[in-house]
């Protein structure tokens, strides 16, 4: 299935006059947004960790030069950024359709491959490699804050007991077939630290972005979007005690929340979770 960047509309949107800009576009994928924002006459650096991209990317390089810049790294490494090198910053976080479609990759149970997961296969860590490392205990945890799975521990005393190494071997042993994707995108968040990784980027941005910057997130789950949610709410909120006469003003004001149209969910059917938030430091 060909990606379709999400939201673009919104996010263009959110962003206005972007000419001239310098825009970090986090999360690469098939450089659907860092091509649009370059279209638009914005300079792009760009983050992906995923060395499938590399390709896509170097295209982009070779149409528009020294207005795009690639960085094969995950997006909390924008902490090596410096905070004038940047305008804008955005987040198109989850996992792309490329690697949902990639059999071999072990994302989907829809495919029979390894149970591999990883986004950035020069990492060590596969879904299998977890399974057999973790104890039930912690792989219980894991089912439970990733995946909403209520018999967690049953389920992961079952995975430790079984080790499955194929997404196959994973699928089968599920005997609630409401519980199949939850426990693959559970196992798939701890892989890649996801969580982690986008409170780190997100820490940082707060660090680095310019009076005027503009963060957007689109979000695709609960758990993203509640760590977005949570840290606009912070970002945006008066520090202080009301009664006391040393407010302190949010550093940031809301822009938008934004969810897609019927017309984009015909467009694109994996646009149904999708959840867009942004914020401008002033």
């Amino acid at each position: 299935m060909k990606h379709i960047p999400v939201l673009l509309n919104d996010v263009l949107e959110t962003l206005g006059d972007i000419s001239g800009r310098t825009i970090v576009d986090c999360t690469f994928g098939a450089g659907g947004y860092s091509r649009a924002f370059l279209e638009r006459g914005a300079n792009v650096i760009a983050f992906d960790r995923d060395t499938n991209v590399i390709a896509d990317a170097e295209k982009l390089k070779q149409e528009y030069g020294n207005k795009f810049r690639f960085i094969n790294a995950p997006f909390s490494e924008i902490k090596q950024l410096k905070s004038d090198e940047f305008d804008d910053v955005v987040f198109d976080l989850g996992i792309s359709s490329m690697q949902i479609d990639n059999a071999e990759r072990g994302f989907s149970f829809r495919f029979d491959a390894p149970l591999d997961m990883r986004m950035d296969t020069r990492t060590d860590i596969t879904a299998a490699d977890l399974i057999n490392n973790k104890t039930v205990e912690e792989l219980a945890d894991i089912l439970y804050e990733y995946g909403d799975i209520k018999k967690s521990y049953k389920m992961a005393a079952l995975l430790k007991e079984k080790q499955p190494k194929t997404t196959f071997e994973l699928r089968d042993l599920i005997k609630v077939p409401g519980d199949i994707a939850p426990i693959f995108q559970a196992l798939r968040i701890a892989v890649n630290d996801e969580m982690g990784q986008i409170k780190d980027a997100l820490n940082s941005v707060d660090e680095l972005l310019q009076t005027g910057g503009r963060c957007v997130c689109v979000t695709f789950h609960s758990i993203e979007d509640r760590i977005v949610k949570n840290t606009f709410r912070k970002w945006t909120e008066n520090v202080g005690d009301p009664r006391l006469p040393t407010i302190i003003a949010p550093k940031y004001k809301l822009l938008k929340t934004k969810t897609p149209t019927d017309a984009e969910l015909d467009m694109n059917s994996r646009a149904r979770s999708a959840h867009l938030r942004a914020v401008q430091k002033v």
